[in-house]
């Protein structure tokens, strides 16, 4: 369920604190990311649990193909800066 692309996918679900935190912080870049709610998205749950011992821990952001669990805002901005 990553993107081979090299595009930033961030997993995520409504109620969600972290993920509400997250998207704020991204601001306008975030429009650059591919969304996925995991409650809607069946694959997407699947591939949260596949990368989180089980558990549909959200914010799961994929970067270049890597699964990040939580990661720092900063983190996601510096690789949405990077895409066109």
């Amino acid at each position: 369920m990553t993107d081979p692309d090299g595009d930033v996918v961030i997993y995520w679900r409504p109620g969600c604190g972290f993920c509400h935190r997250l998207r704020t912080r991204l601001g306008e870049d975030g429009r650059r990311a591919r969304w996925v709610n995991i409650w809607e998205d069946e694959d997407g749950a699947a591939f949260v649990r596949s990368v989180n011992d089980g558990n549909e821990t959200v914010p799961t952001v994929v970067i270049a193909g890597e699964p990040h669990t939580n990661p720092d805002p900063a983190k996601v901005l510096e690789r949405l800066s990077q895409l066109d």
